[in-house]
C-alpha cells in the first residue's frame, strides 16, 4: 500500500505547456508516473513529451481517465484551475503554485471537502510514493522504497532528510510535502492518520517549522498512534514577529515558536532531532525497538 498516490494514479497536468509544467511533466514521466494528459485552454490537440493536451480537465478525465491533477498554473488563475479539477471529478489535487490569496484557497478547500477530494499544497513540492509515482517537483533520484513515511512543511528540508534516509538504507513508503502556506489543503493531522492506517509504513518522520499550531495538534494525535514518529522542527533561531520564507512561518508572541512545537512533540513521546542529519539514526533506533 501507500497513501494518496500509487502505480494506479493517472495524472493530468494543468499548465502543461508552460515552462515549469513541461519541465516537471518530463521529470514525472522519467520517474515512471502515469502522466496521461495535460490541460491548457486553447491548446487542445497539441502534445508535450508525448502527452496529449486538452482544453479542459473534464475532457482529460473523460478521455484519459485522469484521477489526480497537478497544477502548474500562475497564481492569479490557480484557484480557478483547482475549481475546474474539482468539477471534473478528480480524486486528488497537487497544487505547486505559490502566492495564491488565502481567501481563494479557503473557498477551494470548502468545495474540496464537500466533494471528498484531497488537496496537497498550495506552495508545496507534491507527493512521492517510491518507486511507483511522483506528482510534483520532488527530485526522484533521492528516493528509495521502504517503510518510512514522511510529511513536511518544508520542501528543501524534505529533500535533505529523504536523501539522508536513503543513504542510511531507510527507504520511504510515501513522502508528502504539505507546503508552507498559512492555509494548507492537507495538514499534518490528516497525513498522520493516513500513515497510521498504512500497513507498509512502520515509522513516520514529521518535519515542522515555526508558525501556526499544526505541529501541536499533530502531537495530540501522535499520543494515540501505534506507528512511531520522529520529528525535526526548523526555525529555532528565528526572531519573533518575522516571517521566515514560508507565508505560514510567522511567530506571534509565544504562539508558533519552535520551542513550543518541540515541547508538544516531546511531551507526546516523539524524539526530536537537533539537526536534520540526526533524523536517520533516530529512525533506526525507533525501528529497532519494534
Amino acid at each position: 500500500m501507500s497513501i494518496l498516490v500509487d502505480s494506479n494514479t493517472k495524472v493530468v497536468v494543468q499548465g502543461i505547456t508552460g515552462r515549469e509544467g513541461e519541465f516537471h511533466t518530463r521529470q514525472m514521466l522519467d520517474y515512471g508516473t502515469q502522466v496521461v494528459a495535460g490541460v491548457t485552454p486553447g491548446k487542445g490537440g497539441q502534445q508535450v513529451a508525448g502527452v496529449p493536451v486538452y482544453d479542459s480537465v473534464r475532457d482529460a478525465v473523460r478521455q484519459q481517465g485522469a484521477n489526480v491533477s497537478a497544477i502548474f498554473v500562475p497564481a492569479p488563475f490557480a484557484a480557478d484551475a483547482m475549481f475546474e479539477a474539482l468539477d471534473a471529478g478528480v480524486q486528488g489535487i497537487v497544487c505547486i503554485t505559490e502566492g495564491i490569496p488565502a481567501r481563494d484557497v479557503i473557498r477551494v478547500l470548502r468545495f474540496a471537502r464537500e466533494a471528498d477530494v484531497w488537496i496537497v499544497g498550495p506552495n508545496g513540492p507534491g507527493v512521492t510514493t517510491p518507486p511507483r509515482c511522483k506528482v510534483g517537483i520532488m527530485p526522484g533520484n533521492i528516493f528509495s522504497p521502504g517503510p518510512v513515511g514522511l510529511v513536511s512543511r518544508s520542501g528543501t528540508l524534505t529533500y535533505e532528510i529523504v536523501a539522508g534516509l536513503t543513504a542510511a538504507g531507510l527507504g520511504q513508503s510515501t513522502c508528502v510535502g504539505i507546503g508552507g502556506d498559512p492555509v494548507p489543503g492537507t495538514q499534518f493531522l490528516e497525513v498522520l492518520r493516513l500513515f497510521e492506517a498504512d500497513p507498509e509504513t512502520r515509522a513516520v518522520v514529521l518535519i515542522g517549522e515555526i508558525g501556526g499550531a499544526d505541529e501541536e495538534a499533530a502531537a495530540q494525535y501522535i499520543r494515540e498512534m501505534r506507528t512511531p514518529v520522529v520529528a525535526f522542527v526548523a526555525g529555532k533561531t528565528a526572531p519573533p514577529g518575522k516571517r521566515m520564507g514560508h507565508a505560514g512561518a510567522i511567530v506571534s508572541g509565544s504562539t508558533g515558536t519552535a520551542a513550543a512545537k518541540i515541547a508538544a512533540l516531546q511531551a507526546a513521546g516523539v524524539p526530536v532531532a537537533e539537526l536534520p542529519s540526526e533524523v536517520p539514526n533516530l529512525v533506526k533506533q525507533t525501528l529497532g525497538g519494534q
